[in-house]
């Protein structure tokens, strides 16, 4: 299928040799916990794809970052979802890489990511019912050289292969509240620990199990501190990590829909009429990710860009959902029965509708934006 192979191809080029070891892997294997496809990623360069080549990095755009993801997500969804939550975290925090040089530890980490090829987990809010996306999940109190910080991520992906965390925190401030912050917490930080918690089989490999911080000491130069705007508007860090975040999860899925609609095509199965709708669909949602992409390349990064990736990802959810339903059913019941994987990749398509900002929290700010007001997710 002509726009997988190209996306292929640009995977080859950032990522030589990836996609052909884990091709002589079985999807059930790739996607077991514990499997191979992340030392693979790691091995081949993969943590360093989207930082910029200055800092040593492989320098993919947002373009090709979305057409590497797209290709791995087709082959190994497990590692693309994973490996989704250190690009973010990544091309967030290079985004403000001129700012954070001359603030000391941090930025001999961040320079470690691309040396060594370090991968990094997110600890940002996600997957508790009635928490706000921007409410931190970590707490923390004053101490001598620093805070201990205390709470738990939960689901993490990566959380068993990283080696640095980020994460949101309420650290305390001199009026009695809190300010949210950015933490960077190496892995073999004491009272860092991991825990069993992703119990379904769907995408398991992209090892999103509980993290744990127990009286977790950092200091100030490991915390980046943000804001919200006057508005109550998402400040740069958390805007661009959204929208890098949007883009590249969708392209996730975009994959896993991709490699069902092309055994569609390989196969031959239904009219050319079905097939050619087939494809359109797809690819109108791989048109609306391009344009995320194009916008974060031209530097619109703001508060309505954010609305704008978020449209986009919605209205990619929608084609991928609808695409995936049609290829399953083109595919038929034999094919449904004598091999795990439509089912796999079927089961797994469903997950982009359960990362945040859910639909229905979206609607109301979502409403505020197009009147005329700033997007506020809260």
């Amino acid at each position: 299928m002509r726009a997988l192979d190209t996306a292929r191809e640009t995977c080859e080029t950032f990522l030589p040799g990836l996609l052909d070891k884990l091709s002589g892997i079985p999807l059930t294997e790739l996607e077991q916990p514990g499997g191979p496809a992340i030392d693979l990623f790691r091995s081949h360069g993969g943590a360093s794809l989207v930082i910029p080549q200055a800092y040593q990095g492989r320098g993919a755009d947002p373009l090709q970052a979305l057409a590497v993801t797209r290709a791995l997500a087709a082959r190994a969804p497990s590692l693309a979802v994973g490996t989704t939550m250190h690009h973010f975290s990544v091309a967030t925090l290079f985004t403000l890489a001129q700012s954070l040089q001359s603030s000391g530890v941090e930025w001999a980490l961040l320079e470690g990511i691309a040396e060594q090829n370090l991968l990094v987990a997110s600890g940002f809010a996600e997957g508790n019912p009635g928490q706000g996306i921007l409410s931190p999940t970590m707490t923390a109190r004053a101490a001598e050289g620093g805070f201990l910080i205390n709470g738990a991520k939960k689901p993490c992906s990566l959380s068993r292969s990283m080696d640095l965390l980020t994460a949101s925190v309420a650290l305390p401030n001199a009026d009695g509240g809190s300010d949210m912050a950015v933490l960077l917490v190496p892995r073999q930080t004491e009272g860092l620990t991991v825990h069993p918690f992703w119990s379904s089989w769907a995408l398991a490999g992209a090892e999103s199990e509980e993290l744990r911080l127990t009286d977790v000491l950092v200091n100030e130069q490991q915390v980046m501190r943000t804001e919200l705007g006057d508005a109550g508007q998402l400040d740069e860090l958390q805007t661009v990590g959204f929208i890098w975040f949007e883009l590249l999860i969708s392209a996730c899925y975009l994959g896993m829909a991709s490699a069902l609609v092309e055994r569609v095509c390989e196969r031959g199965r239904g009219t050319v009429s079905e097939r050619a709708r087939l494809v359109a669909g797809l690819e109108s949602a791989n048109l609306l990710l391009e344009g995320c992409a194009r916008m974060i390349m031209d530097g619109e990064t703001g508060n309505d860009s954010l609305a704008k990736s978020l449209v986009a990802r919605y209205g990619a959810q929608d084609a991928l959902g609808s695409a995936v339903n049609q290829a399953v059913e083109l595919l038929g019941g034999m094919a449904f029965i004598s091999s795990p994987d439509v089912a796999y990749l079927a089961a797994a398509c469903h997950g982009l509708s359960f990362h945040p900002p859910s639909r229905s929290s979206f609607a109301e700010p979502y409403l505020d934006h197009v009147a005329g007001r700033p997007l506020r997710l809260t």
